[in-house]
């Protein structure tokens, strides 16, 4: 028998392959301007908005200032002028929310685990981005409840987030619930700090070390049929 009853799941380069969402989002949001985007400005941006998530799990911007703030600083550092900022993040959301691809072929997993184990997303994303992918990808059936921090009200990795989230699921007992996640500064950090067990996936991220003073997982996944393993289940998918 499990020790674990239940999975708190993220989904950006977790259960899906966010870079792949995102590269289309800005290749479609560009055209729109007449643009064509390149390799080197996708990666400007990607840097740019990492900061801005970082920044909004620490407290220092509002979901708001990062939604507008990137592009703001893209922008500029690339020279466009006469955009309309609050047109393109639409579009871009939009965009985003549209396409997915999976990672690991996550969904026959999250269904191989219905039945088993209670599952549910936690997410910092965008409300209706993340809806919209989670729907059109089949997660969102297979899933016991959805947690976006933009309706919970803190982001992860705030303590609050996940106080929120034991209120609204079954299980009570946080060393029965496992968090899975590729951010060190978000999931396994809030995880830590709530006192749930985190399993780190960093298959996107390339299978990077541990930086020294970041957040130590209890577990490390470079492939999500690893979670059988920490589950003490069979992987039958």
């Amino acid at each position: 028998m499990s020790r674990f009853t239940t999975v708190l799941w993220d989904v950006d380069n977790t259960l899906l392959d966010f870079s792949y969402s995102q590269q289309h989002a800005l290749t479609q949001c560009f055209r729109s301007i007449g643009r064509e985007i390149t390799r080197e400005q996708i990666d400007l941006y990607v840097r740019i908005n990492d900061d801005y998530w970082k920044r909004l799990e620490l407290g220092e911007v509002t979901k708001e200032q990062l939604l507008t703030g990137r592009f703001l600083l893209l922008f500029e550092k690339l020279g466009i002028e006469g955009v309309d900022i609050g047109a393109f993040t639409e579009e871009y959301q939009t965009a985003l929310g549209r396409v997915f691809a999976y990672l690991d072929d996550s969904l026959s997993i999250c269904k191989a685990l219905r039945g088993k184990v209670r599952q549910y997303v936690i997410t910092n994303g965008v409300t209706a981005t993340q809806r919209n992918k989670l729907e059109l990808s089949g997660l969102a059936e297979v899933m016991d409840d959805i947690f976006i921090s933009e309706q919970v009200g803190s982001p992860k990795p705030a303590p609050a987030f996940f106080d929120y989230c034991l209120e609204h699921i079954e299980e009570k007992d946080r060393s029965r619930i496992l968090i899975v996640g590729d951010s060190l500064t978000s999931d396994i950090k809030g995880g830590i700090q709530s006192g749930i067990p985190a399993c780190w996936y960093h298959k996107a991220a390339g299978g990077k070390d541990v930086e020294p003073g970041a957040a130590r997982p209890d577990y490390e996944i470079d492939d999500l049929h690893r979670v059988f393993e920490i589950l003490g289940l069979r992987g039958d998918c």
